[in-house]
């Protein structure tokens, strides 16, 4: 049974830390999955037999459904209880891998794609609020928060080199198979750990905001796809961000007005909350140009197989881990979330400004592993400070959709980082061939022109995120409030 405590009081029970085990692993599915199809998707093409034109609609099918539903998906957790939703989204997600990797054509493999997306959506924001519900205690909380968020920030490299392992030595489809080896002993863990704890009265949905966030994020998210693989000038890259923009700003009104808001304003005017949303958002711009341009510069430039490639990306998983696990035991308690933050992003600066000097006989050992320690780093020190910011002292019936307002932080900074730096790379790789004899050596050093360039601009965003970080954080140590409501433990 759940009781009911407060946090003059031991919050916790003999199960956290088992619980803590179960949202690792389901965080960690999640985050797989942002890159182990990205390895898989050469080999599904191949088999599938679809075009070079329909291949981004198997990653733009699952960002569209994950990033347009995620605040429904932390609100539903909110109003009728966290366990149904995370056994739902859990259980939901292995069904659509399960459908994907049986998939015999590519709309059926886009279709399962969306549905992991819109389980998905159901998933993480649950799980992180689960978390925060489940530990209160400050040093408790900053231990958890620190494995969440090496997960979080790690998990992608890890999926690299899964995908790599599975696609070589078995099957693409094993890169959707294989959640179901995570969910399945989740799901089974879950019904035995968690105990539902549903919204006390008539729970009720803001059906108006759900219909304007959820299509606003929609063609935001397509908006900014669109353009990857358009332009930025096409009409309907620019009608879908328009049309995205005027949604959301409806959507804030509406939550202005409501009585039961989808999303209330109060959780995200809190300084460092918002200034946990914006870190959070800024490293998904700047980061993908680290897993995407340099996942190709090592394949095709290095020549390193998908396997190899997954492998070298492990310092920088290793480096997520050390770091974010000591940031919030040893380092927020002591200095704040600011200063970790704001240094975490001069520190991805640094090392994309580091990335920047590649060339085509730059090695791994001298030129690329720096770069990898040093990012490691940066993002350890921003990733954990930033998901516990998101949810320290918010309200428990508020917990899910702050959850959510993470994951779509997320969401959204990942697609405009892959929108922009994928844009930006290609114009640079096309001024560079311009006037000159196509040559495979003249195409290699325009290759490597486009992912500088794209390294320049992303040093460039972590370096305005380290400041915009800066300046919205408060200073110094964030201190719970004594008098906050009752917290449920699960």
């Amino acid at each position: 049974m759940s009781e009911l405590t407060t946090p003059h009081e031991n919050p916790h029970h003999a199960r956290r830390w088992m619980i803590l085990a179960l949202l690792g692993i389901a965080q960690l599915m999640v985050v797989l999955d942002a890159t182990i199809v990205n390895i898989a998707l050469p080999s599904a093409q191949k088999a599938l037999a679809f075009s070079n034109d329909n291949r981004q609609w198997v990653v733009t099918a699952y960002a569209l459904a994950f990033g347009s539903l995620l605040l429904l998906g932390g609100r539903i957790g909110d109003l009728f209880g966290r366990k149904w939703a995370f056994l739902g989204g859990l259980l939901g997600f292995a069904v659509a891998s399960a459908l994907g990797g049986a998939a015999q054509s590519f709309g059926m493999l886009v279709a399962a794609r969306a549905l992991q997306g819109l389980f998905g959506a159901l998933l993480a924001p649950a799980a992180l609020s689960l978390l925060t519900t489940t530990f209160t205690d400050p040093a408790e909380r900053g231990r958890a928060f620190g494995i969440f968020g090496a997960i979080a920030g790690g998990g992608a490299a890890v999926g690299l080199l899964l995908g790599g392992v599975l696609t070589e030595s078995l099957s693409w489809r094993w890169c959707l198979y294989v959640n179901l080896l995570f969910a399945v002993p989740a799901a089974i863990a879950a019904f035995t750990l968690l105990h539902n704890v549903p919204q006390d009265g008539k729970p009720r949905i803001d059906i108006p905001g759900t219909i304007t966030a959820c299509l606003g994020l929609f063609f935001v998210v397509y908006g900014f796809s669109n353009a990857e693989t358009h332009s930025w000038t096409a009409g309907l890259t620019i009608g879908s961000l328009a049309a995205g923009v005027v949604l959301l700003a409806v959507f804030v009104a509406l939550q202005r007005r409501v009585a039961n808001p989808l999303l209330p304003l109060r959780v995200v005017l809190d300084r460092d909350r918002g200034g946990s949303y914006l870190a959070v958002g800024i490293t998904g711009i700047g980061m993908f140009g680290v897993f995407l341009f340099l996942t190709y510069y090592l394949q095709q430039n290095l020549a390193f197989t998908p396997i190899q490639t997954g492998l070298g990306f492990l310092p920088l998983s290793g480096a997520i881990i050390l770091t974010a696990t000591t940031a919030t035991t040893r380092l927020v308690p002591r200095f704040g979330a600011k200063p970790l933050v704001s240094t975490g992003m001069a520190l991805a600066a640094l090392a994309m400004l580091l990335f920047t000097r590649l060339s085509v006989d730059s090695v791994y050992a001298a030129d690329v592993l720096p770069g990898l320690i040093v990012m490691g780093v940066g993002l350890g020190l921003v990733f954990a400070p930033a998901f516990n910011g998101a949810t320290l002292g918010v309200a428990p019936s508020d917990a899910g959709v702050a959850s959510a307002m993470v994951n779509t932080s997320q969401q959204v900074g990942g697609s405009i980082g892959t929108a922009l730096l994928s844009t930006l790379a290609a114009s640079a790789t096309s001024s560079y061939l311009s006037g000159r004899q196509p040559n495979p050596e003249v195409i290699g050093h325009a290759a490597v022109h486009g992912y500088t360039t794209a390294f320049w601009w992303s040093a460039g965003i972590f370096a305005i995120g380290a400041v915009v970080c800066g300046l919205v954080l408060r200073p110094g140590v964030p201190q719970t409030d004594p008098d906050a409501e009752p917290v449920l433990a699960h």
